[in-house]
């Protein structure tokens, strides 16, 4: 079920008339809460939806093993236990075919060529594969994924209560509005809320709600929507027709237009959540103003950076270690965070680019200390301040080609988007007014961030509730009529 569809607002209408309708402490409101994700989730597939229910009753069965657990030693197995599985599942649908046909045959050819075993590892090919392209990948898998690893590891690590039920579990990872593509909210932040459901007199904060779902329609119907069809996919469909201005224009185009589509599903997801009475974490801080690729990971996609950082990069070491041995963490961390995304060896590229990069940025670049005040202002930070973010915003955009390649041809596509840069004598056809105007909307849209618009939240708030449902209907139709016939997916949603 896609969020910018007659069908989701339907939905969503039931829902929330349920969910504000039925008894606050009722047990029957978290069962209808459940009821309306699985039914959300099983849009696509049932089968999901029952291994979802599956999941949350597998890892919260473990979680409470390892909370009522005396032994210090049997505890980790659990943890271990529990991380295997979910590590296990996600591995059989997201990279079986990745893993076979990737990495064992290309080692096993020349092993079977050398023992003259070529055609029984080509009967053998002949009979895998038919059977791993059977295999679907489960819309967000990666997602909820995450979300159960990390709540089996902080009630390992005592930073989290277990859920008071398996229905409260259930309900804290199957939780529609971010279910399929994030943000990824930890177990300490959302499980409160679901133990106790939000009761009938909290205040909802419509203006911000409105605000969040109709700037992330706009962003994904109208501007990701645009940019995708008249400037990346042209480019990415067919690099050898354009030259260096309409490949730069392309390839900025793309960074914009994952931004707009990514932010927006994180803005429509938090402004139904607030519309239920739940509060996520932000997801996006204006990632393209950021001045280092360190700056632009605390700002992009802020929910899977942070767990990358807790989970992964801090238990590796972190940085209280030797330089090289950071170095060695950030690059572990780039490139399975960059291989989280997909199975494509330009995902992990797109990984280690990113890695390279923050490696090179923490060895050039002066540490400031956690708590020390920034800077004063002086005329040369006036010359770096801009040249950095420049540098920042170039190298995000070169890793960006690999990124999309992933769902073109992968490397071969990444090498003559590359080449296009060279091409100063092929007349533009991409870089239009129209295109710069565009470009410069999807850009402006990151003001939308964090709370900098809390000014209008407060102002829409102010206004009666009759008015505000008749000016988010009028906003609604003229977001509807600049969009395109058709919704294309979630770019997430492959994730």
């Amino acid at each position: 079920m896609l969020f910018p569809t007659a069908v989701f607002a339907i939905f969503f209408a039931i829902i929330f008339t349920l969910h504000w309708a039925l008894p606050e402490r009722s047990l029957t409101r978290k069962v209808v809460l459940l009821l309306a994700s699985l039914v959300f989730y099983g849009w696509w597939s049932w089968k999901f939806a029952l291994m979802l229910l599956a999941s949350a009753v597998l890892n919260h069965g473990t979680v409470l093993l390892i909370h009522r657990s005396a032994n210090p030693a049997a505890k980790k197995r659990l943890l271990v236990l529990g991380v295997t599985l979910n590590l296990l599942v996600l591995a059989i649908f997201k990279y079986t075919g990745f893993l076979f046909s990737q990495c064992l045959l290309p080692l096993a050819f020349p092993v079977c060529r050398w023992f003259g075993a070529t055609e029984t590892l080509l009967d053998l090919t002949e009979t895998v594969f038919p059977v791993i392209q059977t295999i679907v990948l489960p819309v967000g898998i990666s997602f909820y994924t995450f979300q159960a690893l990390s709540y089996v590891v902080d009630v390992y690590r005592g930073q989290c209560d277990p859920a008071p039920s398996t229905l409260d579990f259930a309900n804290y990872l199957a939780f529609f509005p971010q279910l399929v593509a994030g943000p990824i909210v930890r177990a300490n932040i959302l499980l409160p809320q679901m133990a106790t459901l939000p009761p009938r007199s909290t205040p909802l904060d419509t203006g911000r709600a409105m605000t969040l779902i109709l700037a992330g329609l706009f962003k994904k119907t109208v501007i990701a929507n645009w940019i995708a069809l008249k400037l990346a996919d042209p480019l990415f469909n067919d690099p050898a027709a354009y030259g260096a201005l309409d490949a730069t224009v392309g390839v900025l185009g793309y960074a914009l237009q994952i931004y707009c589509d990514f932010s927006a599903y994180s803005d429509i997801a938090t402004g139904c959540a607030l519309l239920l009475g739940f509060h996520f974490p932000a997801n996006f801080n204006a990632p393209y103003l950021s001045v280092s690729l360190q700056d632009f990971w605390r700002r992009w996609h802020i929910s899977l950076s942070s767990w990358l950082r807790d989970y992964l990069y801090i238990p590796l070491g972190g940085s209280r270690c030797s330089a090289w041995k950071i170095y060695r963490n950030l690059a572990i961390t780039m490139l399975l965070g960059g291989l989280w995304h997909g199975a494509s060896w330009t995902f992990v590229l797109w990984g280690a680019i990113l890695g390279l990069g923050l490696s090179i940025e923490r060895a050039i670049l002066p540490r400031r200390k956690k708590d020390a005040p920034p800077p004063p202002p002086s005329p040369s930070r006036c010359v770096t301040i801009p040249l950095h973010w420049l540098i920042t915003l170039l190298i995000v955009c070169f890793a960006w080609i690999f990124f999309r390649s992933a769902s073109v041809e992968g490397l071969p596509t990444a090498t003559q988007v590359l080449a296009a840069f060279t091409r100063f004598d092929t007349p533009a056809t991409l870089a239009t007014p129209l295109a710069a105007i565009i470009l410069a909307i999807a850009f402006l849209l990151q003001y939308l961030d964090g709370d900098r618009p809390r000014p209008l939240w407060n102002l829409l708030n102010r206004l009666p509730p009759v008015l505000q449902g008749v000016l988010a209907a009028l906003l609604l139709t003229i977001i509807l009529g600049l969009g395109p016939d058709g919704v294309a997916p979630f770019i997430y949603f492959q994730f």
